[in-house]
């Protein structure tokens, strides 16, 4: 299929310096949270997080292209970066998923918002461990059964349709089978200790209720990485290209949360720019073989789509029941 790209352009050097960044940067972060210690993120602290993550990521970027410049010529450096950046906003967009549902699981729980940062901060190393394990799965199954795409393409195509529909009435938490297998081999305790993943109650060692948040989110994350995996596979073959920019995406997660949480009643109408890009990405895979839809083609999709979807919800207003468009 016409998605898979050569060469890969990943090296020791290249992996290398990359994880070199990735580490600096989230040794600052823990750092600052360990100085700053429990806080509430306010507005104004996640807008900072959120533009430096965007910045590393550009001059990644910016790198990236140089790099791949001097080894593999200008027209390929160009090709990289874009796929970078398509595989990059299509993991950010996707991942808008998953705040809603974190927003969901800390409300449940009724952790204060002091905590959250905490559980999100380690909620990010480990999807980060659990993407790459992922990705690399993928790139051995594309490259031993190129066939598979096909299957990639139709599963999202189902998964954009299924989207468009209308929600079922989701079952309370603690009746679904992940909570209740959490909790029948998982000690925890009724209270939390501070923000501590554990305490001490009558001599036994037992998870606080901020473990047991901490293994849902991250067990979110997999459900929610068996849409978004498959769907940069449209955009790249590259492994290199691939877990770059999943990853920058997912560090830049945590502070996209605090950005959208408190509004997240205000996107009424993104769940179906979601859809579409999920429908989309799907087409292009399956018709790959006969159509090829260039990456800058892609990314204009996810963005509009995406954009057009949050900017139409900011005009409708929540009216009894329903809603109007102003």
């Amino acid at each position: 299929m016409n998605t898979i790209t050569y060469p890969d352009i990943g090296n020791p050097l290249f992996y290398t310096i990359f994880g070199i960044m990735v580490t600096i940067m989230i040794a600052i972060d823990m750092l600052s949270l360990k100085q700053q210690g429990a806080h509430k993120i306010r507005f104004r602290e996640a807008i900072l997080w959120s533009v430096i993550w965007i910045t590393v990521s550009c001059l990644f970027a910016v790198w990236l292209y140089f790099a791949v410049r001097e080894r593999l010529g200008a027209d390929l450096a160009q090709e990289k970066v874009m796929e970078f950046f398509t595989a990059y906003l299509l993991e950010k967009s996707l991942s808008v998923d998953n705040i809603f549902v974190f927003l969901m699981v800390f409300v449940y729980f009724k952790i204060p918002d002091e905590y959250q940062h905490r559980i999100l901060l380690y909620g990010v190393l480990g999807a980060i461990i659990m993407r790459i394990v992922m990705i690399l799965l993928g790139v051995v199954l594309v490259q031993k059964f190129a066939w598979i795409l096909y299957v990639f393409g139709a599963f999202l195509m189902y998964s954009g349709i299924k989207m468009m529909l209308p929600e079922k009435e989701d079952r309370a938490l603690e009746e679904t089978p992940l909570y209740r297998t959490l909790r029948k081999i998982l000690p925890v305790s009724q209270q939390n200790n501070g923000d501590k993943f554990f305490t001490i109650e009558n001599g036994k060692r037992l998870a606080t209720p901020l473990f047991l948040v901490l293994l849902i989110i991250e067990s979110s994350d997999v459900l929610f990485a068996v849409d978004s995996i498959p769907a940069i596979f449209s955009v790249t073959s590259d492994p290199f290209i691939l877990i770059t920019s999943n990853i920058c995406a997912i560090l830049g997660l945590r502070a996209m949360y605090f950005l959208l949480a408190g509004a997240s009643n205000r996107f009424v109408l993104l769940q179906y720019g979601l859809a579409f890009v999920l429908f989309f990405i799907g087409v292009k895979m399956l018709i790959a073989s006969w159509v090829h839809i260039p990456t800058a083609v892609s990314l204009a999709v996810v963005f509009g789509a995406i954009g057009a979807s949050m900017l139409i919800s900011l005009k409708v207003k929540p009216q009894g029941d329903g809603s109007k468009i102003e």
